[in-house]
């Protein structure tokens, strides 16, 4: 299972596959930044004058992460910058479902409702990045940042 976990393919395509992800939730938050504000606010976690904030800065962060991580820049830090976001997305979630909530997530637009699946979807996600953290991916990378 280890040597799995450690081929190098695998972490290329997780890298690949987390940025493209990133970069299209970023940027489908960036085209409606009224509907993810409104997405943020139902989830009654956020005082009312933080929102419009994140509902601003997020898709941004989601998106720079996302280029540098497909172009292979600072892979360990940007899985790190997703992964910390992702346990915000978890928590919120999770706190969301036991309060009963049936609320639009706000990943990937417009119609995706909170659920297991999404909790799944996310930690998938997540473990994807503990892989990127823990072993790097330096296949195709624009700029490797260690030497070997």
């Amino acid at each position: 299972m280890k040597k799995l976990l450690l081929n190098s393919y695998l972490l290329f395509f997780f890298r690949i596959a987390l940025g493209f992800l990133f970069i299209y939730a970023g940027a489908e938050k960036i085209s409606d930044p009224a509907g993810f504000s409104l997405s943020i606010s139902n989830y009654k976690l956020l005082p009312i004058y933080m929102i419009n904030f994140f509902a601003i800065s997020m898709p941004w962060i989601e998106i720079v992460a996302g280029i540098l991580l497909v172009f292979g820049i600072a892979v360990k830090e940007n899985a790190f910058i997703l992964n910390t976001m992702l346990i915000v997305f978890i928590f919120a979630i999770s706190i969301s479902l036991a309060r009963g909530l049936s609320i639009d997530c706000g990943c990937f637009g417009k119609g995706n409702q909170i659920g297991i699946q999404k909790l799944i979807e996310n930690s998938l996600m997540f473990f994807a990045g503990v892989l990127l953290i823990m072993f790097d991916s330096k296949i195709l990378a624009l700029k490797n940042n260690h030497s070997e």
